[in-house]
C-alpha cells in the first residue's frame, strides 16, 4: 500500500531482458537506505515491484509482461527518471490517498498550461475508467496522488503546484506522453458493490 507521496526520483540505471520479462535496475541515491531492502514494494511511477537485490545505491526488480503491457515502464530507457515511493509503514503519515500500486490503464496528457504558479493539465483516459473520475475525488498519476479539477467525456483535469512539477517526473511531461493511471481504490470496490451480479 502507498499513498502517492513521492519520497524521490530515482534514475533508470540498467534495463535487461530476461525471457521475455525484464529486470530494471534504479538508482536511488535520493532514497534513504533504510526504506528499501530485498522482498520489500516500491512504487515506481506508480506500479507496483519488488525489489529482488541490490548494488549500493541501485535497486533490480522484474518486471512481468503483464506490467509491460499495461504501464509506461515498457518505454523507458537508461537514464529517464522515475517517481519512487517505498511501501506504507505503520505510522507513516497518509498524506495523499490510498494507492495499490496496481495500475488500471495508461492515460495520455492532452493539454498543458500555466495556471498563475502552477501548471494545469488535461487527461485523456479508456472509456471504462470515467465513471470512477469525479471532480474533487482523488486520481493517482504516475504514482502521484492528485485531487482532480473537472471532468469533460474521456477527460479530465488536475493542478500541479511548483513543488510538484519540480520534485516529481511530472514537471518532465509533453503533451502526449502516456501515464500510469490508477483509480481510487475506494471507488473501485464502491462499483463493484453495487454491480449486481445475479446471486
Amino acid at each position: 500500500m502507498f499513498t502517492g507521496i513521492i519520497l524521490s526520483k530515482g534514475t533508470v540505471a540498467s534495463m535487461a531482458k530476461r525471457g521475455g520479462d525484464l529486470e530494471l535496475g534504479i538508482d536511488a541515491t535520493g532514497l534513504e537506505a533504510a526504506r528499501l531492502g530485498i522482498g520489500d514494494s516500491i512504487s515506481v511511477q506508480g506500479a507496483c515491484l519488488t525489489v529482488t537485490h541490490q548494488q549500493g545505491p541501485v535497486f533490480f526488480a522484474d518486471v512481468s509482461r503483464e506490467t509491460l503491457a499495461k504501464t509506461t515502464l515498457g518505454g523507458l530507457t537508461v537514464g529517464s527518471h522515475v517517481n519512487l515511493e517505498p511501501s506504507l509503514r505503520a505510522g507513516d503519515a497518509l498524506g495523499g490517498h490510498m494507492v495499490s500500486g496496481h495500475v488500471d490503464a495508461l492515460g495520455t496528457l492532452r493539454a498543458l498550461a500555466q495556471d498563475a504558479r502552477s501548471w494545469r493539465m488535461e487527461f485523456e483516459l479508456p472509456a471504462g475508467l470515467m465513471r470512477f473520475v469525479a471532480p474533487k475525488g482523488s486520481i493517482c498519476i504516475n504514482g502521484v496522488s492528485l485531487t482532480v479539477n473537472k471532468v469533460e467525456e474521456r477527460r479530465f483535469d488536475v493542478n500541479i503546484i511548483p513543488h510538484t512539477h519540480e520534485v516529481t517526473t511530472l514537471g518532465e511531461l509533453r503533451v502526449g506522453d502516456p501515464v500510469n493511471i490508477e483509480i481510487d481504490v475506494v471507488a473501485r470496490y464502491l462499483e463493484r458493490l453495487m454491480t449486481k451480479t445475479g446471486t
